[in-house]
């Protein structure tokens, strides 16, 4: 685990290094590729018509929904509002000052409306197409073919058990590789932010600068993703 976070912090800190359009960039895209590549594969090879069905009634479900469950205090349900909705707003607000400034540096020269449909419109329904394909091959697996693995694993395993179960297993490795690539581009998103608030809102800070967030921000962020999984 020591070597692994080496290996992956001395990434992010290539990619801070080489600035944000040769570095953080390249990488997202390539992460973004993975991804696509990984979706695709699952939505080819898994039941696509219930995919298909399951995209649509699930945009219906979320807009009908999320009213409700954005309020979850009072619920009977304590464990969502307990257990879910309230960790995450704070988890999120904790985030928030980085993944606001990393949007507004990433989004200058845009229009509000190209700001809108790229921050909160693609970004909700390529989430809904993501969830919705690995979601319903797993139930599919778990409902037509019997397969109990993916209920049964760990947390952190269930993603790669419900991979084995499809054709071409060894597409699993791009699913490790697609994990430690989400790492690394938060590391260096994170990164780019710390850097520009401890330069007072400069871009051009020294190498040395540049490098002192990246060295810190990785540990620290595949701490409190393993926190996450282990509470």
């Amino acid at each position: 685990m020591t070597l692994l976070i080496i290996a992956i912090t001395a990434v992010a800190l290539v990619s801070v290094l080489s600035g944000l359009d040769k570095g953080v960039q390249r990488l997202s895209m390539v992460n973004m590729a993975l991804a696509f590549i990984l979706m695709t594969f699952v939505i080819i090879v898994g039941p696509t018509l219930l995919i298909a069905k399951g995209f649509f009634s699930n945009i219906g479900s979320y807009l009908e929904y999320l009213p409700a469950l954005s309020m979850p205090f009072g619920r009977e349900d304590a464990n969502y509002s307990q257990g879910w909705s309230a960790v995450y707003w704070a988890w999120w607000i904790s985030w928030s000052p980085f993944v606001g400034m990393f949007i507004a540096r990433v989004s200058r020269g845009r229009t509000v409306r190209e700001f809108l449909i790229s921050v909160m419109l693609v970004p909700t329904v390529v989430s809904i197409l993501w969830m919705t394909a690995f979601g319903e091959t797993a139930i599919h697996q778990q409902l037509d073919s019997g397969f109990q693995g993916v209920q049964n694993a760990a947390l952190e395993l269930k993603l790669f058990v419900m991979l084995d179960q499809l054709p071409l297993a060894t597409i699993t490795s791009v699913g490790v590789i697609l994990v430690i690539m989400f790492f690394v581009t938060s590391s260096g998103s994170g990164s780019l932010v710390i850097d520009s608030l401890t330069a007072g809102g400069k871009t051009d800070a020294s190498v040395s600068q540049r490098a002192a967030p990246a060295l810190v921000f990785l540990p620290v962020l595949l701490q409190d993703r393993r926190c996450r999984l282990v509470g």
